[in-house]
């Protein structure tokens, strides 16, 4: 499944250099076309995971699954497929505990308390 899905974070052209010539590539040409979100240095890697970590957590895990499941499943659908894919996951946000503990926070300017629910 490398190849189909190289060509679709990649382009064709960049997706055939790269699986034709064999050739290795850079962290910062990764990042520049896409292939990686970020560049961080060794000593720095940990840190970084781990802030990054605590970034997720710290939203609503409801919300957090849904927009990986929404995500993951972009690559396989038409963008009318996943729109409206999206669109029942955003529906189905608004039954939550979660959303309403949201949009409260949001309108009292303080940081929300996600219960998971």
């Amino acid at each position: 499944g490398g190849t189909q899905r190289l060509i679709r974070a990649v382009g064709k052209s960049k997706a055939m250099e790269m699986c034709l010539t064999g050739n290795r590539i850079s962290a910062q040409e990764a990042l520049d076309i896409g292939l990686v979100s970020k560049v961080i240095e060794t000593e720095f890697l940990l840190e970084e995971a781990v802030k990054m970590g605590f970034s997720i957590a710290d939203k609503g895990s409801v919300s957090v699954r849904m927009c990986k499941e929404a995500v993951n499943a972009a690559e396989e659908m038409t963008l009318a497929e996943g729109l409206r894919f999206e669109r029942r996951l955003f529906h189905a946000l608004f039954a939550t505990k979660d959303q309403k503990e949201g949009m409260a926070a949001f309108l009292e300017k303080r940081k929300a308390n996600f219960t998971n629910e």
